[in-house]
């Protein structure tokens, strides 16, 4: 059993001290408080599964138990409640007092620790218990600061679920890390106060040095877009994850509250015409039967066509709609083509998505003139300078994929069927990039995509895809001339 006990210290040590080496690594790019206060824990615990190795091989003293004391039971559960502190607290007087009080117990209780005469110096090769050695002073002092720590970890938890409730991505990947780092520093406090086995209490300090390597490296991972060079110069300049984490939300905080764009605006009513009309429901009174539904086939707008093994007439499917020019203009005055034969559709090609009502803003339906007017020169095709465009791009968790598209397919029906100042509203899926998903949105004005914003479905969106991404890059954009046209379906 000391062999044994031995061994799993020897190798927790090795473990503490590769976590020690990502932290600092981490910190060279990103120094922030919490990767500070949790490395001081994961060299302490290093320094205490060391001693407890070298304990069980050589044969344990004063020295020995003091520095086993003084990182596993006092400095390692202290700093990792100081760390938590530093990683919810958003405002800067909380994580000043707690850098005070933890750096003031520190200097106190080491010194004490250090200076306080044990009760026993006569130790064995087994892991001494701390209650036989230490006097009542030191006995207490670390009674009280374990007490300190597990208020503190448990308020902390607490605190990370009430933000994660109303936050976004970066309260869950807070409360993710909360649920890794608290359980396993209380379990730390246990072992270190009541008397277990020594295998139980050497596997727990590794235990604890894996948890927070862990948490650096996958919930509290960096924040980086999805195009940055990794050999850029300006890599060192990147924001913190605390600064963008506020950029972030003052963004979103501004288009929550934003009102209408003039103060004496009056609240949009729907005119009518065309756009304030209902949709037509399939098979209704003088409509045409329904069509069988297809399904939104997301992800393949910045794919190729995959046609299969069946041949597909490219050519045709190339050559333009009508007289005007292929792409960059529309020509909003241009005299209507002859209808062109029905032809026959092209069940080789993939549903690729969809377009919206509200194409009318590109190419308005021809209104009956007088022959006077519609022999004039065509009217120009510069585009509504109010269209308000977005690129979003998402990086999603590994295998959450699936859930994403079905999730995004059920918003894009939902807008379709109920938004009609959104113009274009479309989820690609890119093809060398398996874990990204770039959404594409066109609306009539900013009125337009605020209103947009308010949906039940949109707000479902943005709730159920947070534990589905990892990254979000938001991209806005102004439309300078385009093409619209209905993209190629698939009957089913």
């Amino acid at each position: 059993m000391e062999i044994l006990v031995a061994v799993i210290a020897f190798a927790g040590a090795i473990l503490a001290a590769i976590a020690v080496g990502a932290l600092i690594q981490r910190l060279r790019d990103e120094p922030e408080g919490w990767l500070i206060a949790w490395t001081v824990a994961v060299v302490s615990l290093c320094l205490s599964l060391a001693v407890i190795g070298l304990g069980y091989v050589f044969g344990f003293g004063s020295v020995t138990f003091r520095i086993y004391q003084i990182t596993g039971s006092l400095l390692a559960p202290l700093w990792l409640a100081v760390g938590m502190v530093q990683l919810l607290a958003e405002k800067a007087p909380p994580r000043f007092l707690a850098w005070l009080f933890g750096i003031a117990l520190t200097i106190v209780s080491v010194a004490i620790l250090v200076f306080d005469p044990l009760k026993s110096e006569e130790m064995g090769k087994s892991l001494p218990a701390a209650a036989n050695f230490w006097a009542i002073i030191p006995d207490k002092l670390l009674l009280g600061v374990h007490v300190i720590d597990i208020l503190v970890m448990l308020g902390m938890l607490v605190v990370a679920g009430v933000k994660w409730r109303q936050g976004d991505e970066y309260d869950t990947d807070n409360l993710h890390a909360s649920l890794v780092i608290v359980p396993s520093g209380m379990a730390l406090v246990g072992a270190m106060r009541f008397t277990v086995p020594a295998l139980f209490t050497t596997a727990l300090l590794a235990v604890a040095a894996a948890a927070v390597w862990y948490t650096v490296l996958r919930p509290l991972a960096p924040y980086e877009d999805d195009d940055e060079d990794d050999f850029d110069s300006d890599r060192d300049e990147r924001p913190s994850r605390r600064d963008e984490r506020s950029q972030r939300r003052e963004e979103r905080a501004q288009l929550r509250d934003e009102g209408p764009l003039f103060p004496d605006e009056a609240p949009m009513q729907r005119q009518p015409g065309p756009r304030g009309m209902p949709e037509p429901v399939p098979g209704g009174p003088g409509l045409p039967p329904p069509q069988p539904r297809r399904t939104s086939g997301l992800g393949d707008l910045v794919a190729e066509y995959r046609a299969g093994d069946q041949e597909v007439d490219y050519a045709a499917r190339m050559s333009p709609p009508d007289s005007g020019p292929s792409t960059g203009y529309i020509m909003n005055g241009a005299p209507p083509a002859a209808p062109a034969p029905p032809q026959r559709p092209d069940y080789a090609m993939p549903g690729t998505g969809a377009v919206y009502p509200g194409a009318e803003l590109f190419s308005p339906a021809p209104q009956p003139v007088p022959q006077s007017v519609s022999q004039q020169q065509p009217g120009s095709g510069k585009l509504s300078p109010t269209i308000y465009g977005l690129l979003t791009v998402f990086t999603i968790v590994d295998g959450a994929g699936e859930a994403f598209d079905r999730l995004a397919e059920a918003t894009v029906e939902a807008v379709r069927r109920g938004e009609p100042d959104t113009l274009v509203y479309a989820c690609h899926a890119v093809k060398s990039a398996p874990l990204q998903r770039i959404v594409y949105e066109l609306y009539r004005d900013e009125v337009a995509y605020r209103d947009h914003q308010r949906q039940p479905h949109v707000e479902r969106f943005v709730n159920e895809r947070q534990p589905m991404v990892l990254a979000t890059n938001v991209i806005e954009l102004n439309v300078n001339a385009a093409k619209v046209v209905p993209l190629p379906t698939v009957m089913y």
